[in-house]
């Protein structure tokens, strides 16, 4: 049976594709979130331009 793989090879190969897989979910689940913001800022844009204001406020009082 020298033609079968061995078992931690297989394992690794399927972690290896389930990595990919999860890469690949989170993803999309980023850009799906991304397109979101971006359609909330052109719907409510008083709201975005307050959440603009304050992170450039968080941003400049955070101490690097």
């Amino acid at each position: 049976m020298p033609d079968l793989p061995d078992r931690d090879t297989r394992q690794d190969a399927s972690a290896e594709r389930t990595d990919a897989e999860r890469r690949r979910r989170r993803a999309q689940f980023l850009r799906d979130l991304a397109e979101a913001r971006e359609l909330r800022d052109r719907v409510q844009p008083r709201r975005a331009k307050t959440a603009r204001l304050r992170h450039a406020m968080r941003m400049r009082t955070f101490r690097w």
